[in-house]
């Protein structure tokens, strides 16, 4: 026969409140989701012994001829479900005041896209930006309240910002608390809101906001500026603000992480005889050696020409393929010296030279990109 006092670990003498104290106690600790499915029966068991215990009647009645003189009333009968019972208890307990809701809650933050030319990304720039989006309120200053007001303590949870409630269960009268639904749990009302902004202690505004936008930013890069996003309501700290950057494409230069890349196209006799280019840079004019016989898809480093490094310092290059134009329409002087040169170099009838797939255009082009 179970011994139901030595379940809950109480004296037979124990009040009401200690069988409860003592219930409380073990249900925390035996619970299944708490202890484990181990813990069940154990779990059960003690809710059978408190059941009987709590009720007076019952009691009395286990006192006098143990568990066989309760007959079909004894515990865990119809209805007994631990976990029904755990929520209702241990929610109540678990829903006890904390203290009244602070009216201001921290704002969303905000996005919004900037598109920088290519040059600003080499160097950095300052931008601004503008933003449609939720600011303290200028009239309340963010209480919510019509100048010369104030909030005043809710009549209803005195404050608290939650009420009790008695709910009754064979556990007994169990107390659940619950937010005031009169003051939405802020423990005080506005009985007359700021007329601007409708008691929510923010309006709509647009502002201009000052954007640092740091040299090698790239597409899809995006900036952090803290506590430029929306005021929260009830004038509540503000979110974030994220600015997303789009480099709009350059018609002349190329980029490929830190480095810029450019094309040149020079005559034939230039490549062969060599020459001296100026090229419009974003630092300015630079002068491009063009040694004798340079190649056609052949590239020339500018360093330190290039982007800025976003995360160190430097920057990157800046590499121009030189392509080399071939005359397509000749006139006879032209033609004549042409072939007079062809028969110096021994080139009147030029054989064709096969080159390794590896050394083709495409990989000659990719290789010295890449700087092989």
């Amino acid at each position: 026969m179970n011994d139901y006092y030595e379940i809950l670990g109480v004296p037979r003498t124990a009040t009401q409140e200690e069988i409860k104290r003592a219930y409380r106690k073990l249900a925390r600790k035996l619970h299944p989701d708490v202890a484990g499915p181990e813990a069940e029966d154990q779990f059960k068991e003690v809710g059978r012994a408190y059941e009987v215990l709590s009720n007076p009647e019952k009691r009395q009645m286990y006192d006098l001829g143990g568990e066989s003189a309760l007959g079909g009333n004894g515990g865990g009968g119809a209805g007994f479900g631990f976990s029904d019972i755990f929520e209702t208890f241990f929610g109540a307990a678990g829903g006890a005041s904390r203290g009244p809701a602070p009216r201001g809650r921290r704002g969303q933050d905000a996005l919004i896209r900037l598109e920088v030319e290519l040059r600003d990304a080499v160097f950095g720039v300052e931008e601004e930006v503008q933003v449609d989006t939720a600011v303290l309120c200028g009239t309340c200053n963010g209480t919510c309240t019509r100048p010369g007001t104030s909030v005043q303590t809710c009549a209803v949870c005195h404050g608290r910002g939650s009420v009790q409630r008695v709910a009754r269960s064979f556990l007994g009268n169990v107390m659940t608390t619950s937010p005031c639904s009169a003051c939405g749990g802020h423990g005080t009302t506005i009985p007359d809101p700021c007329p601007e902004c409708s008691g929510q202690g923010r309006v709509r505004n647009r502002r201009t906001i000052p954007v640092s936008v740091p040299a090698g930013v790239d597409t899809g890069n995006r900036i952090k500026l803290t506590g430029s996003g929306e005021v929260g309501p009830g004038g509540g700290p503000a979110g974030d603000l994220y600015v997303e950057l789009r480099v709009r494409p350059h018609p002349v230069f190329a980029r490929r992480g830190d480095d810029l890349y450019a094309r040149v196209e020079v005559p034939m006799t230039a490549a062969a005889l060599g020459t001296v280019l100026h090229l419009e840079t974003f630092d300015g004019p630079e002068e491009i050696d063009i040694a004798p016989g340079t190649q056609p898809e052949e590239v020339i480093t500018l360093e330190g020409l290039g982007v800025g490094r976003l995360n160190g310092p430097g920057r990157g290059d800046l590499k121009v393929q030189v392509d080399v134009e071939v005359p397509s329409a000749l006139d006879d002087r032209q033609r004549e010296l042409l072939l007079e040169l062809a028969t110096l170099r021994g080139e009147e009838r030029a054989e064709p030279r096969l080159t390794p797939a590896s050394s083709g255009v495409f990989s000659r082009l990719r290789d010295r990109f890449s700087g092989r």
